[in-house]
C-alpha cells in the first residue's frame, strides 16, 4: 500500500495522546466487566485467532473477570461483523477483523449486512502485516519466483489455481492482479480462513495460497511449502530473505494490511476509552509482542481516531483497484 499507516498515526497522534491521558486515568477507575468476548471471523489457528487470543489473555482480570474468543466463520468474515454490529455497545463484545471486511467489501458487495462506518466504533489497531504468496507440492520444486509460477500456470492451465481466506478480500485480489499481470486464468478458490487453504495446499489439492505471511511460517519451516513473495513495499521485517512482488517486476503491487478492534456503534466515550486503554496495555506486553512476532505480526496500537483514519484511507485506495479487477461476488 502506498500510503503510510505510520504517517497517519503520527499526524493524528500528538493531540490525541495529550487528550487521552486524562481519559486513560478515568478508565482505570471504572469497575471490571463480568465477561468480555472477542469475536473473530476466521477459523482457529490463523493469525486473526492468534491476535484475538493473545489480547483476550491480557483483558482479565483488569478489564473483565472472564475473557474469551469466539470464532464466527463464514461469508468471508461478514458473519462476525454482523454479530458484533447487533451486540450492545457496553464493552462486553469486541470484533477483531482484518481491514478487508470493512475497507474492501463495500466496493465488492452491493448489499452488505452492515455499514463499516455507521455500525461500528473503531477502538484500536492491533497489528500490521504483509501478505505472502506460497506454493505447495503440486508445483515443481524448480519454481522459485512468482513469474516462474505464472509461466508454469500457463503451461498447466488445469492446475492454475490459488486459495485465499475469503472471496473479495485483499489476498484474493492480490492473486487476481497477479493473474492479470501474467496473462493467466488463475482460478480462485475461497476458504473460511487461510489455514484451511494452506492445509489443502500442503496436501497437494491446490497449487498456491495468498494470505497473511505469518500463516505460512510453520509450514515453510517444515519444508511443506515455499514462500515465493511478500506484498509489502519493502522486504518484511520477518522475511528478509523473501523478495517482494515489486522486486519481481510487479511495480504497482505493494500492499500491507492490519487487524483492528471494533465495538458496536454508539459506544459511550468512557467505555470506548477504557477499552482502548486495556487493548493498548495488552499490546504493550512483551510476551504479546514476541508471540505475535512469531506469526510475523508487528504490534501497532492506535487511538480510535487513528484507526478510523486508516480505514478511510484503505477504503479510498481499494475502490479503483476493485473496479479494475472487475470482481463481483458471483464471479
Amino acid at each position: 500500500m502506498r500510503i503510510s499507516r505510520r504517517h497517519i498515526i503520527q499526524s493524528t497522534g500528538a493531540a490525541t495522546l495529550l487528550a487521552s491521558i486524562g481519559r486513560y486515568a478515568l478508565a482505570q477507575t471504572l469497575p471490571s466487566l463480568e465477561n468480555t468476548k472477542i469475536v473473530a471471523g476466521f477459523a482457529p489457528g490463523g493469525t486473526a485467532d492468534t491476535v484475538s487470543r493473545r489480547v483476550a489473555d491480557k483483558l482479565h482480570p483488569g478489564y473483565a473477570k472472564n475473557s474469551v474468543v469466539e470464532n464466527k466463520t463464514g461469508a468471508g468474515g461478514q458473519i462476525a461483523v454482523q454479530f458484533v454490529k447487533n451486540a450492545l455497545p457496553d464493552g462486553a463484545t469486541l470484533l477483531l477483523t482484518p481491514m478487508s471486511m470493512l475497507g474492501i467489501y463495500p466496493h465488492t458487495y452491493k448489499k452488505l449486512p452492515y455499514d463499516p462506518v455507521a455500525d461500528l466504533t473503531p477502538v484500536s489497531c492491533a497489528a500490521m502485516f504483509d501478505y505472502g504468496f506460497a506454493v505447495g507440492p503440486m508445483v515443481p520444486a524448480s519454481i522459485k519466483t512468482v513469474p516462474e509460477f505464472l509461466a508454469w500456470c500457463r503451461a498447466n492451465p488445469n492446475l492454475a489455481n490459488f486459495g485465499s481466506p475469503a472471496a473479495g478480500s485483499s489476498p484474493h485480489f492480490i492473486g487476481a492482479l497477479l493473474g492479470k499481470a501474467g496473462n493467466v486464468d488463475l482460478r480462485h478458490i475461497a476458504f473460511r480462513g487461510t489455514q484451511p487453504a494452506v492445509l489443502d495446499m500442503i496436501g497437494g489439492q491446490i497449487a498456491a495460497v495468498s494470505g497473511p505471511t505469518g500463516e505460512f511460517t510453520q509450514h515453510v519451516a517444515a519444508g511443506k511449502c515455499r514462500l515465493l513473495s511478500t506484498s509489502g513495499p519493502r522486504r518484511g521485517k520477518f522475511t528478509p530473505g523473501t523478495p517482494t512482488l515489486q522486486e519481481q517486476g510487479f511495480k504497482d503491487m505493494a500492499f500491507t494490511e492490519w487487524f483492528g478492534f471494533f465495538m458496536p456503534a454508539k459506544a459511550p466515550q468512557d467505555v470506548l476509552q477504557r477499552l482502548n486503554a486495556a487493548i493498548r496495555s495488552a499490546l504493550a506486553a512483551q510476551d504479546v509482542i514476541d508471540g505475535l512476532a512469531g506469526s510475523y505480526l508487528e504490534v501497532m496500537p492506535t487511538s480510535p481516531g487513528q484507526l478510523a483514519a486508516m480505514l478511510k484511507a484503505d477504503t479510498e485506495l481499494w475502490g479503483p483497484l476493485v473496479k479494475a479487477i472487475g470482481f463481483t461476488p458471483e464471479g
